[in-house]
């Protein structure tokens, strides 16, 4: 999962991207970069770290111009290697630097093509510098020394036909503009904006609606399914669907647990989805646990705060934040290595002592995915002297590995693989654990925008948009383990 961003303005953009990044940093911990464009000359800024680790005033001088894209990375596959760090830039044709969210599952292949037949040099183990080529080498194929908006347009359309997973992505060409497109299932995000100037309208594109909020851009909808948006350097917008198969396919995690609150996807608002969540969930846990006693329901900070609240309210139980957070330490689940994510949990919350002695606790989280995080916190609830723990998740169990863009691990690691309810429970030391069901959670989202065609829900169905083979699985279940991760700390 990664944050990217684009903007055309009439003014240098430098500042402006990096204010986005910093509002799109919960997408991605691990690097940030930055392209801008003056005239035909291209600078990029861009190394491993917070966006207010790598951009310091005497490296982001130089960053000039009027169009840039931006990115934070979050990595597929545990690696934290600086060649990865994005935009990614090609020199052929005409220079573009590159900033992109998704995942390919087809990108060994797609080397081997890229090298045999378009004669093209991969220099890293990113996707992402994959789909850069591939874009690349269709553009030189569909244009000649001056760039059309029918040229790009084909060029992403061949994009379409070889690339398959999900991705969305941003491209800055020196001398002539932005281009936005999405993949034909519309996996991941992408909204644009505009800005009105009595200089010229001025254009923003996005992971998140939250990025154009920040600057008053006025969200003009979200990157449609296999669309292409093209913003020239005179800031002309040009827009084709490319795709010939297209329909609308978001992850649901995004509304789970990776996109702020208070941003739109896809015409669904997070924050409504999320306490449409803790509704449902609270009606399922009337309907399963009529007798039990609950004192308090306590929200694992932050993403599950929003559910939490209703389900009180429906519940009729006291609401109340026992957990104290520590805003500094990354997310647990991407970490490398079981005893570093036990560590940090520790060191990332803190128990309210007082909320939790003599008490009769339910314990609200969006999600559990191998279960570190949640065996940890239920076992610092006792320690507060909680009478009894319960524990609510606002997602389905994590059954299955993630293969377009987020670091879930292998189904092997996943701690609801091949168990059930019951036996998750007893291994995470709760005296009961009860789970929102996927038609209940995909209903809280669809409420929002109902002409959703489908979610991406198979880190919970095993039911993919799009056709992964067998051998791709086997191949990130050697990238993902934890002995791979930690051979690349």
């Amino acid at each position: 999962m990664c944050g990217i961003v684009g903007i055309m303005a009439n003014h240098d953009v430098a500042s402006t991207i990096y204010e986005c990044l910093t509002i799109l940093q919960h997408r991605g911990q691990d690097a940030a970069g930055i392209a801008t464009c003056h005239g035909r000359k291209l600078e990029l800024v861009k190394g491993n770290g917070l966006v207010s680790d790598v951009f310091k005033t005497k490296n982001t001088i130089r960053l000039e111009g009027n169009a840039g894209v931006g990115h934070v990375r979050y990595p597929t596959a545990g690696s934290s290697n600086l060649e990865e760090a994005q935009p990614f830039y090609v020199n052929s044709p005409f220079g573009m630097a590159f900033a992109h969210n998704g995942n390919l599952h087809n990108s060994e292949q797609l080397t081997k093509e890229l090298f045999a037949e378009d004669r093209r040099h991969i220099n890293t183990q990113s996707d992402s510098e994959v789909l850069l080529n591939v874009f690349a080498h269709e553009l030189a194929n569909a244009s000649g020394l001056v760039i059309t908006p029918e040229a790009v347009f084909h060029a992403i359309k061949r994009v379409h036909k070889r690339c398959q997973g999900a991705y969305a992505g941003v491209l800055l060409i020196p001398n002539y503009g932005i281009v936005a497109f999405r993949d034909p299932n519309g996996i991941r995000p992408l909204v644009y904006g505009v800005r009105r100037s009595p200089d010229g309208d001025e254009y923003m594109v996005a992971s998140e609606s939250v990025a154009l909020d920040l600057h008053h851009f006025e969200m003009l909808g979200d990157v449609a399914p296999g669309e292409c948006i093209i913003i020239t350097q005179d800031r002309q917008l040009h827009r084709q669907v490319c795709a010939e198969k297209t329909q609308l396919s978001p992850c649901v995690f995004e509304f789970v647990y990776f996109a702020r609150p208070d941003s739109m996807i896809d015409d669904v608002s997070v924050h409504k989805a999320r306490l449409r969540m803790g509704e449902k969930l609270a009606e399922r846990i009337k309907e399963r646990w009529a007798g039990e006693d609950i004192d308090v329901v306590i929200p694992i900070p932050e993403s599950s705060r929003t559910a939490a609240i209703p389900l009180a309210y429906s519940l009729g139980v006291k609401f109340r934040e026992g957990f104290i957070k520590n805003h500094y330490i990354g997310r647990t689940f991407i970490m490398p290595g079981q005893e570093q994510r036990v560590q940090s949990v520790r060191r990332k919350l803190n128990a309210v002592e007082l909320e939790f002695r003599g008490k009769n606790v339910l314990l609200v989280d969006d999600s559990i995915v191998r279960g570190t995080t949640s065996q940890q916190i239920i076992q610092m609830a006792r320690d507060a002297g909680a009478k009894k723990v319960f524990f609510a998740s606002a997602a389905p169990p994590v059954r299955y590995p993630n293969v377009y863009g987020i670091d879930m691990p292998i189904s092997d690691e996943l701690i609801a693989h091949n168990r059930s309810e019951e036996e998750i429970g007893k291994l995470l030391g709760a005296d009961r654990l009860i789970y929102q069901t996927l038609e209940d959670l995909e209903a809280a989202c669809w409420e929002g925008n109902p002409k959703i065609d489908r979610f991406d829900s198979s880190c919970f169905s095993n039911d993919y948009v799009t056709d992964v083979s067998d051998e791709y699985f086997v191949s990130i279940g050697l990238k993902r383990n934890d002995s791979a991760k930690m051979n690349d700390v």
